[in-house]
């Protein structure tokens, strides 16, 4: 059972109801556009026949497109989809069920960042009325919470959000815009130029758009991914995940166990403790077979071979 399986198995669905017109969703596919085995393909529609009931059957994607992120890691494939028919909603976050589902087309990491941006956006104005701190759109805003499952978004430069809960999402779009987040499974994103991303809960997820974007995750398992060139990736909690798919960008890991990639004219920095003390083993995109946009892990021994999943 893969990891999105599971924690589709643990968590309840809740009721069905017919879509009155089509929902615009989000949906995140492994590397050959499948999901749980099955395969799609951009442009093309699916029925599926039997109940549809969220996170037991159905067809799968997320209003909010930074939800997609809970069931799948941050280097997969997107796609914005069409859901029509019977849907089904989960009652913890933007997930649906649904018997029709259109592929209407393929989307980058920044491109989900985005509109992860725009959506946040419009729920924190949505409820600006009785939470003025919500959204900020003028530069230099500083937006904070401390409650659980809060969301903060700003577009404009030089923003700082912050937020300690859980589950916590934060976004901006502004250039040299921070985001820090210290609870369990946060939620970051930035497309903004030279933007600061931060984090310390553990399972939590940092994504990146803009050049020279700066990334760094202390918990457990954090997922971190930039697309932008020259970008910063460091992560010092065991199992982490870092991906830079721009050019000259720079992967380093202190926790054990972690798997990284760069783009071309990247370094990678991983540790390794090879039954004395720990070490730091070092290669570089292009030299000693080091390939870019290829997932990698370091040995005991201080050699890196591909990650195998």
């Amino acid at each position: 059972m893969t990891q999105a399986e599971i924690q589709d198995a643990a968590q309840a669905p809740a009721e069905t109801a017919a879509a009155a017109a089509p929902i615009r969703a989000y949906k995140a596919f492994d590397k050959n556009l499948q999901c749980r085995g099955f395969q799609f393909e951009a442009g093309k529609t699916y029925e599926h026949d039997g109940e549809v009931a969220a996170c037991s059957s159905g067809f799968h994607a997320c209003e909010n497109p930074l939800d997609v992120w809970s069931y799948y890691p941050l280097d997969s494939r997107y796609a914005v989809v069409d859901l029509s028919g019977a849907v089904s909603r989960h009652d913890d976050d933007s997930k649906i069920a649904a018997a029709r589902i259109t592929i209407s087309a393929e989307i980058d990491l920044p491109q989900i960042i985005s509109d992860g941006i725009a959506y946040l956006m419009g729920l924190c104005n949505d409820a600006f009325a009785l939470k003025p701190d919500a959204a900020a759109s003028g530069n230099d805003s500083q937006l904070a919470a401390s409650g659980n499952d809060s969301q903060l978004a700003a577009s404009g430069y030089g923003s700082k959000l912050a937020a300690s809960g859980n589950d916590s999402q934060l976004a901006a779009s502004g250039y040299g815009s921070k985001l820090a987040a210290s609870g369990y499974g946060s939620k970051l994103a930035a497309s903004g130029d030279d933007s600061q991303l931060a984090a310390s809960g553990y399972g939590s997820k940092l994504a990146a758009s803009g050049y020279g974007s700066k990334l760094a995750a202390s918990g457990y398992g954090s997922q971190l991914a930039a697309s932008g060139d020259r970008s910063k990736l460091a992560a010092s909690g065991y199992g982490s995940q870092l991906a830079a798919s721009g050019d000259r960008s720079v992967c380093m890991s202190a926790g054990l166990g972690a798997t990284a990639r760069a783009g071309d004219g990247g370094a990678i920095a991983l540790t390794y403790h090879d039954g004395t003390r720990y070490r730091i083993a070092v290669a570089y995109v292009g030299e000693g077979g080091i390939e870019p946009h290829v997932d990698y892990r370091v040995t005991d021994s201080g050699s890196f071979i591909k990650a195998q999943y």
